[in-house]
């Protein structure tokens, strides 16, 4: 019987009990910060969970759009996705090792291109390294197979979007960035951007959302942070961030907490900050 859970997320002892399941796809989605001089795909070839392949987050995207790491197009996720051995009936997990917890913007785009049975390893690979799990340097060759692509369109918002959530306020807008980046005290690490965040915007970091170890926190636990910060779980959200990344932390984390009506700003702040045609808002 193939392996299935509907849960967002799926621990480092089921994914040890489930590594060699016929159903069974690792991926790692490692994706740094470029400041961090850090490259995942070179770590990756260090050291892996067994059997894993990875998913390049800037390659797997909208190389021709100005913003980092868009949305590809149907056509170009299903063609990288199939050469990863990824596809129909499988059974999807992502990890990763990367400070912003990367691993969940290859889940939110695996939802937004129509593949529901995808989970994020808590605690990703730091944590299934403490433990004394296995890990492997070597390289994959994984069987192409086929991906079938039903595009769920409400995952998603552009600025356009954007621009007229503001304006009518149809929908709750959460940001993942730090405090003094949302609050504009603190430049954008990427040039040429203002400061501040969207009229109207509430903050939720994306530090906040998860335990010392790595692993998300309770569903209760994000419940009381989102109510904190003044979310409606019941009605319409679209999370940001700087890049499109963490939000997508936002986005599973807002899932563990109830919330069914999400979708992901992608352009975020990289393209929101970067015209004087959309409005900012400091403090």
């Amino acid at each position: 019987m193939p392996v299935v859970t509907a849960d967002p997320l799926v621990s480092t002892q089921w994914l040890a009990e489930h590594l060699r399941a016929p159903d069974v796809r690792v991926v790692d989605a490692s994706w740094h910060m470029p400041a961090e001089g850090r490259d995942p795909r070179a770590e990756f070839a260090q050291a892996h969970i067994p059997g894993a392949v990875f998913f390049d987050i800037d390659e797997i995207s909208d190389t021709d759009s100005p913003l980092p790491h868009m949305l590809p197009s149907p056509e170009k996720f299903s063609s990288r996705v199939r050469k990863l051995g990824l596809g129909d009936g499988n059974r999807i997990v992502i990890y990763d090792n990367s400070a912003v917890h990367s691993a969940a913007r290859v889940w939110w785009m695996f939802r937004y291109f129509g593949h529901r049975d995808v989970a994020v390893l808590d605690g990703g690979l730091a944590k299934w390294i403490a433990e004394g799990r296995p890990t492997d340097d070597l390289p994959q060759m994984p069987r192409e197979r086929h991906f079938t692509v039903r595009v769920d369109t409400t995952l998603v918002r552009d600025r356009t979007d954007m621009m007229r959530i503001v304006s009518d306020g149809g929908a709750q807008i959460v940001d993942a960035r730090s405090r003094s980046r949302f609050r504009g005290d603190e430049p954008e690490p990427r040039e040429g951007l203002r400061s501040g965040h969207i009229p109207g915007a509430l903050n939720v970091p994306n530090g906040a959302l998860f335990n010392e170890d790595g692993t998300y926190k309770s569903p209760d636990a994000l419940k009381q942070l989102f109510s904190e910060a003044g979310v409606d779980l019941a009605k319409p959200i679209v999370t940001s961030c700087g890049s499109g990344i963490t939000a997508c932390n936002l986005a599973l984390a807002l899932h563990l907490a109830g919330a069914r009506q999400v979708a992901v700003y992608d352009g975020s702040w990289a393209e929101w900050g970067a015209g004087d045609e959309t409005p900012v808002e400091t403090g």
